[in-house]
C-alpha cells in the first residue's frame, strides 16, 4: 500500500485538490436550515444523478480501456516490468471503488426522502451536507483515476510508440536491445 501512495502521489494530490476545491463550496454555503436543505436537495437532485451517471459510465469505460491497454502491453516487443502491471492493477482497483461508490450514491439519492412526511427537518440538512461531501469525494477520486491512467498511458506511448528506453522495460529486454545494436 505504501508503494501505491509514493508511485501515484501526483495523481493523488490532483484528486485531493479537486476534492478540496469542490468541497470548498460546502463551507462557503454556511449553515442551512432543514427547510432550506430540503429545497436545495430538490434542486440539486438532477445534478447529483447526472454526476453519478457520468462517473458510472466513465468508470466502466476506463475498466474496458484497461483491458485494451493490457492487450497492447502484452503484445509489445518490449518486456515490461511487473511495476507496469501493478500500475494497471491500482487503476482498476480504484476505478472499481469509484464505480461502486457512484452506484451506491445514485441509489441512495433516488430514495424519495423529500416526499416523506415523517422525516424530521434536521435530517434534510444532514442529507444535503452528505450529498455535497460525497459528490466532492467522488469527483476527487475520478480525477485521481484519470491522472493515474494518463501516467500509465504516457509510459506505454514512450515504450511502444516512441520505443524509448524506459524505467518500466525489464533489464532482460534492454540487454537484448543493446546486443542487437552492437551486432
Amino acid at each position: 500500500m505504501n508503494n501505491f501512495f509514493t508511485e501515484n502521489k501526483k495523481a493523488i494530490y490532483g484528486g485531493i485538490v479537486a476534492t478540496l476545491f469542490t468541497g470548498l463550496g460546502v463551507f462557503l454555503l454556511g449553515q442551512v436550515s432543514g427547510y432550506e436543505a430540503k429545497q436545495l436537495i430538490l434542486s440539486s437532485h438532477q445534478g447529483i444523478n447526472m454526476l453519478c451517471n457520468t462517473i458510472i459510465l466513465a468508470s466502466a469505460t476506463i475498466l474496458t480501456l484497461l483491458l485494451t491497454l493490457l492487450g497492447i502491453s502484452t503484445g509489445t516487443e518490449s518486456r515490461l516490468k511487473n511495476d507496469h502491471y501493478y500500475q494497471v492493477l491500482d487503476i482498476a482497483k480504484l476505478d472499481t471503488i469509484l464505480l461502486v461508490g457512484a452506484l451506491i450514491m445514485f441509489q441512495l439519492f433516488n430514495i424519495p426522502i423529500t416526499k416523506a412526511d415523517n422525516v424530521p427537518m434536521e435530517w434534510y440538512s444532514a442529507v444535503y451536507w452528505a450529498s455535497l461531501v460525497f459528490s466532492s469525494i467522488l469527483s476527487g477520486i475520478m480525477i485521481t483515476v484519470v491522472l493515474m491512467l494518463y501516467t500509465t498511458l504516457t509510459n506505454i506511448i514512450h515504450i511502444v510508440g516512441l520505443k524509448n528506453d524506459h524505467q518500466l522495460i525489464s533489464e532482460e529486454r534492454k540487454k537484448e536491445k543493446s546486443t542487437s545494436k552492437s551486432q
